[in-house]
């Protein structure tokens, strides 16, 4: 009770103000209706990889996904990867504003909330090798799993997945030096595997990082794996 007391008075005193744009928003979402609805929704895409499609692409698949189809399942993906969406998750990562994590968290869980189909018993956020979560003192794909589980009753396990080497960043690599870079990049700990679980991160690039992990999850036992990231690239 005296908690609730103390998030009113606190509303009352400072409502909350978009992150965006600075008006106060009304809600406890920290963005306001106009943002929102002006920031880079995916509108039609890959159900398994989430790639942008064309409106009238005669399947609900991508070329790339049917004829090479990736270790996950499905993927959802809430916004490309452009602004002002790409701002807050720079925010979030590189100047460790982890105030955005539960404005970013309560968007994918709405969207998920929604969904008729079953929702997985497992998140397991993409590791960071132990040196890059040294440099950054967190992991946000973790932070997000951790805040998205807590709003839909799922429980999360950063320890599962371990990174065994430092790769380098996927953005400066080539296609084919991507699949290279993340090959044996991942071990599992433990035998806390479900039948279904979800991978979570921030951003999917190619996929290359969600389908090396999908594929170790799925060896160890994992009988259906998707990926929830805020936004996709390309």
């Amino acid at each position: 009770m005296v908690y609730k007391y103390t998030q009113w008075l606190q509303s009352l005193l400072f409502p909350p103000q978009c992150r965006l744009c600075g008006i106060a928003t009304g809600t406890a979402l920290r963005l306001c209706s106009r943002c929102l609805a002006e920031s880079p929704w995916i509108r039609n895409a890959c159900t398994q990889c989430s790639a942008p499609l064309p409106a009238e692409a005669p399947n609900n698949r991508c070329g790339h996904c049917q004829k090479l189809p990736p270790a996950f399942d499905t993927t959802t993906a809430l916004f490309h990867y452009q602004p002002p969406v790409d701002y807050l998750i720079k925010r979030l990562k590189f100047a460790r504003e982890l105030g955005i994590v539960p404005l970013l968290a309560a968007l994918l869980s709405a969207r998920l909330a929604t969904r008729a189909a079953a929702l997985p018993s497992l998140l397991v956020p993409v590791p960071l090798h132990r040196t890059r979560l040294r440099e950054r003192g967190f992991n946000q794909a973790a932070e997000l799993a951790r805040r998205v589980g807590r709003e839909l009753g799922i429980r999360s396990n950063h320890r599962l997945c371990r990174r065994t080497r430092n790769t380098q960043p996927q953005s400066l690599l080539s296609p084919n030096a991507r699949r290279l870079n993340l090959r044996k990049a991942f071990s599992i700990q433990g035998r806390d595997i479900a039948r279904h679980i979800a991978i979570v991160d921030d951003v999917m690039t190619t996929g290359h990082t969600s389908n090396e992990l999908a594929r170790v999850l799925k060896q160890a036992g994992a009988e259906r794996v998707e990926v929830w990231v805020i936004a996709r690239a390309g």
